[in-house]
């Protein structure tokens, strides 16, 4: 997949929202991604993610929101190994992650607040496929978003 998200903006500008006022990183191999909206909003849990990483992401799109908290990581590298096994185009995290390195390697998008090397701790919260809203735009589980070193995009359409 190639595409630049300037270009999607310019292109369909009555199509898209773009988040704003968060900074930040690219973690994963791939440094461009997008696909279908798939939603988990939690809190230093990632039983969620972990769940929904382990079922077939083909042309999907994890967007998690994590609360924007930066004490616990929600994704790290085996979690993001069975993510590729899965086919998950990538992840987007409005929280943290860990394993850098290692995310680096693999063929997937992975884009944070930053990171941090502690784990997440595990009670089986969080809540999927719904509405999740941070960076002034809300993510509906259906709907396609798009990322890469510009920043973060959505529509209510596929643009690519």
């Amino acid at each position: 997949m190639t595409f630049v998200t300037c270009d999607l903006c310019d292109e369909h500008a009555d199509k898209v929202s773009v988040v704003t006022g968060l900074n930040w990183f690219s973690y994963g191999g791939r440094q461009a991604f997008g696909g279908e909206i798939v939603t988990v909003k939690c809190f230093e849990d990632n039983s969620r993610v972990k769940e929904h990483l382990a079922t077939d992401g083909k042309g999907k799109v994890l967007v998690v929101d994590g609360g924007g908290s930066l004490r616990n990581a929600l994704i790290g590298d085996m979690i993001a190994e069975n993510a590729v096994s899965n086919g998950w185009e990538g992840v987007i995290i409005y929280g943290a992650c860990r394993d850098v390195r290692e995310l680096a390697k693999l063929d997937l998008g992975v884009v944070t607040l930053g990171c941090v090397p502690i784990k997440s701790v595990r009670r089986g919260e969080g809540q999927l496929n719904i509405d999740v809203t941070f960076g002034g735009v809300t993510f509906r589980p259906g709907d396609f978003v798009y990322a890469d070193a510009n920043g973060v995009i959505s529509s209510t359409e596929a643009l690519l």
